[in-house]
């Protein structure tokens, strides 16, 4: 059985994928998802949904892998993050012989398709189909359900120190869209800007979501609330979305973008004449 990954490669096992690693939150998250949860043998830390996750061993974080403990649970596929794994890392486990999958899903239907790979290599493809269609269905009915609304100016802050927004290009910033927003920091060429205080106040926004440190975090708002001259903070347009419900590129999005959207649409009420 043969994938392409996110990197184009193609990825064939001899058999269904029976000892999986999860190299990212994600990547776990797309493998429970997929059908695949019972044959995830290894995690990374902050691999915290589904609740079972919590209990399977984790073999360092995302940004810095142990080889040694990952290598020695035999697992026949790594689901690998392009952006978020250390490359060299991923390389040595290529050279030790097992399979890695790369995966960075960038749109819906990325997510989707990555449910389906997955499903593919590990043997569940008609759990995989089923939760791949309810994610795009589910999807395309909020973005049916805020279709031809007034556009809000958005500012979605994914880190603070440095200070880091999304452009239109990244899966957050197809989010904004899809519930009628404006990102303002939408035409910048990287895909995860880096700003200061300064583009914020220039660009004065109507709203500002921002993921937080942690799931009910409202640290980094706080932080904007001392801006008194911001529309958002004029009008008290400051919000909080759980950062895996957004920042994971995982089925849950929905709900996340189900969040985003009546933040945005409370915004957008709220600057009605």
């Amino acid at each position: 059985m043969c994938a392409l990954d996110d990197l184009d490669r193609e990825v064939c096992l001899s058999a269904p994928a029976e000892r999986i690693a999860a190299l990212s939150p994600g990547a776990t998250e797309l493998a429970f998802a997929a059908g695949a949860g019972e044959q995830v043998v290894a995690v990374v830390s902050f691999s915290d949904y589904p609740p079972e996750a919590k209990e399977i061993e984790s073999v360092g974080s995302h940004t810095r892998l142990d080889l040694e403990a990952l290598v020695a649970l035999e697992p026949d596929l790594a689901i690998g993050w392009v952006t978020g794994n250390p490359a060299e890392q991923l390389e040595t486990l290529q050279a030790l012989g097992m399979a890695v999958f790369y995966i960075e899903p960038r749109s819906v239907d990325g997510v989707a398709s990555a449910i389906e790979r997955l499903a593919a290599l590990a043997g569940t493809e008609a759990q995989g189909r089923r939760v791949a269609d309810n994610f795009v269905r589910d999807m395309a009915a909020l973005e049916a359900q805020y279709a031809g609304e007034a556009p809000v100016d958005t500012f979605y802050q994914v880190w603070d120190s440095p200070l880091m927004s999304v452009n239109d290009a990244h899966l957050i910033g197809q989010v904004i869209r899809l519930c009628g927003g404006r990102n303002v920091f939408g035409n910048l060429d990287r895909l995860v800007p880096r700003l200061d205080d300064e583009a914020v106040l220039a660009a004065d926004p109507a709203v500002i979501v921002a993921g937080g440190m942690g799931e009910e975090n409202r640290d980094w708002l706080d932080h904007w609330s001392r801006y008194l001259e911001l529309r958002a903070v004029q009008n008290d347009h400051l919000y909080l979305v759980p950062p895996s419900l957004i920042q994971r590129p995982t089925p849950r999005l929905v709900e996340g973008a189900r969040r985003l959207c009546e933040h945005l649409a409370t915004t957008r009420a709220g600057e009605t004449p």
